[in-house]
């Protein structure tokens, strides 16, 4: 029997330095997110982040946490549960950090008689520290505890045109009635050498201002071709003037070199070149979360605002828009039907 596995980032149980602690722990001590030997990244993260992030990021999470829990979570709930009213075979939520386990997940397919499943990574790029980890994470799982099952994984679609169509039209609609001088595509960040990392040719991925336009297999893997890409695409699909967007990567971690330009960066120079109506995307993320609700959308504002900006406007993610879930539940019955994956 053929069953589905979605898959998003996860999030501690709640918006307290107790339970914020583990979650980061585990999602820090992922050698695809901090990518230095153990014995280095135990002393980083466990002798320095873990001594004071856990209580300043229990506040940020205190900010944007919902009635009925973690934002992010709630979001892929609601998602998971319009996607089951539309096809005839189970579909489980899994988490790749936190208590919402892939195992769980897995388990809980395999229940209801699942052996042959298809791995849905709710990323629209692909990045060694996102999807690359929910794969391999997951093949681990599926290795150790359900040798049984046949696993495939739906590639990233940051190019597939339903999901283009999708989320052109959801930024429309974020933009109706907002006035803006420009529009920014902040992606969430990752270090340099991820992209190095992640090139298959191993000499194509230079970040010299021009790899990511010459094409290459190297373009299959490369976050940051996929991030500009995603930009193009939208940016056509719109017709959005040319000098009125721009991307940039938001999130780093300090003493190494990240992609950029910076998203905090970008907020404190649009404002000195006059643009001071500013429209925010995340297109990383398809569900709203920490990185989005208080980083860019609280945050992001007051540093705007801070910085001589009148008008801001973050635009939600996908989240559980009708148009997104059908576009999701095209590409399971596709796979379902005829073996068949987004391009």
């Amino acid at each position: 029997m053929k069953g589905i596995l979605l898959v998003n980032l996860g999030s501690p149980d709640s918006p307290t330095a107790k339970d914020v602690k583990p979650y980061l722990d585990e999602f820090l001590m992922d050698e695809r997110v901090i990518d230095v030997s153990k014995w280095l990244r135990n002393i980083i993260v466990r002798g320095i982040i873990l001594q004071t992030r856990p209580k300043k990021s229990a506040e940020a999470y205190s900010k944007i946490w919902w009635e009925e829990g973690s934002p992010l979570v709630v979001i892929s709930e609601r998602f998971t549960e319009k996607v089951k009213q539309f096809v005839d075979m189970p579909v489980a939520l899994g988490m790749r950090y936190g208590s919402m386990t892939i195992k769980n997940a897995l388990q809980e397919l395999k229940d209801k008689g699942v052996d042959d499943v298809l791995l849905v990574p709710l990323y629209p790029q692909y990045a060694m520290s996102s999807f690359e980890t929910v794969v391999v994470k997951t093949m681990e799982d599926k290795d150790a505890f359900f040798p049984e099952m046949k696993l495939t994984t739906l590639p990233a679609f940051y190019k597939n045109k339903e999901y283009i169509k999708v989320l052109s039209e959801s930024i429309a609609d974020g933009l109706k009635g907002f006035d803006y001088d420009h529009i920014l595509f902040s992606y969430h960040g990752i270090p340099e050498r991820h992209i190095k990392k992640s090139d298959p040719t191993k000499f194509h991925c230079k970040i010299d201002g021009s790899c990511c336009s010459t094409n290459s297999v190297a373009h299959h893997s490369c976050y940051r071709h996929q991030c500009f890409d995603v930009t193009e695409k939208v940016k056509a699909y719109l017709g959005l003037p040319e000098d009125k967007v721009s991307l940039s990567f938001q999130s780093r971690l300090p003493n190494d070199p990240w992609l950029k330009p910076y998203t905090d960066f970008e907020f404190e120079r649009f404002p000195k070149e006059g643009k001071k109506k500013l429209a925010v995307i995340t297109p990383a993320f398809v569900s709203d979360c920490l990185e989005t609700l208080e980083e860019i959308a609280m945050e992001g504002k007051h540093q705007f605002q801070e910085a001589g900006g009148e008008d801001y406007k973050h635009i939600p993610c996908l989240n559980d828009r009708d148009d997104w879930v059908q576009v999701m539940v095209n590409w399971l019955k596709d796979w379902q039907e005829n073996e068949l994956l987004p391009a």
